[in-house]
């Protein structure tokens, strides 16, 4: 998304006309496309936002989301079927739908999907008193349309320096998943047969053909293929040793 910015001839910074500053009088009362905020700026102007508007914090920016066509719609729904069918096989595991993440002073993103391992079941992130999650997921997962040159850009880079561990991003308009290790700031490729084995949640398996070909059959057997393995099977028993009350 496009954005305006100019400073004044004091050095305070403007953004679409607006100045973010108590200096130059009250501060802002609402979200615009383009400002620049801190993650507390943000998330106050945010939480009295209707819940029909949906906004991000990227590197201190607010991005502001674009009507969703129906084939985004469409797609995300059937990315969550495998996501949801893995935590429902793996206890200790929770997917989020648009929930934001609290990732740091300038960073609020709110992705399409998530996956993370829960508090209670040693994983790195946090719930906090108002149920936000706090900290980098494992696994953010993005549907890209529109917006691909900021998923595969700007938020690549924002996830990468909060700390979540891999990355993936459905391109629509390539018809291609992309898979990014971001610890090691590289794309992954599928296997030899096409399916992504995602490597932080042993087990979760994606066949990116049969996901753009709407073929379920295919998608549920791949990912059962996953679950069966003795690599899931360690996992899910870590999970349940690390339980805390």
């Amino acid at each position: 998304m496009a954005t305006d910015t100019q400073s004044t001839p004091g050095g305070i910074s403007r953004t679409n006309g607006r100045s973010l500053t108590t200096e130059l009088g009250p501060p802002p009362d609402t979200l615009n496309n383009g400002d620049r905020l801190t993650q507390p700026e943000f998330h106050a102007l945010y939480e009295k936002m209707p819940e029909n508007v949906h906004a991000e914090l990227i590197g201190g920016i607010v991005y502001m989301a674009s009507p969703l066509r129906a084939r985004h719609g469409s797609n995300h729904s059937w990315l969550t079927t495998p996501f949801v069918h893995y935590e429902w096989a793996t206890p200790g595991t929770q997917v989020c739908d648009n929930s934001t993440i609290i990732l740091g002073k300038a960073s609020e993103p709110q992705p399409d999907l998530l996956l993370r391992v829960l508090p209670s079941h040693g994983g790195r992130t946090e719930t906090d008193a108002d149920g936000y999650v706090v900290g980098p997921p494992e696994l953010v997962v993005e549907v890209s349309d529109s917006s691909r040159s900021l998923d595969l850009g700007m938020k690549r880079r924002e996830y990468a320096g909060a700390g979540v561990l891999e990355y993936l991003v459905l391109n629509l308009r390539d018809q291609r998943l992309h898979w990014f290790d971001l610890a090691a700031d590289r794309e992954f490729v599928p296997d030899a047969d096409g399916v992504y084995r995602v490597r932080v949640f042993p087990g979760l398996w994606i066949d990116a053909a049969a996901l753009f070909a709407r073929d379920l059959r295919r998608l549920l057997t791949t990912l059962d293929a996953g679950l069966a393995t003795p690599e899931h099977a360690a996992f899910a028993a870590a999970l349940a040793a690390a339980k805390t009350a």
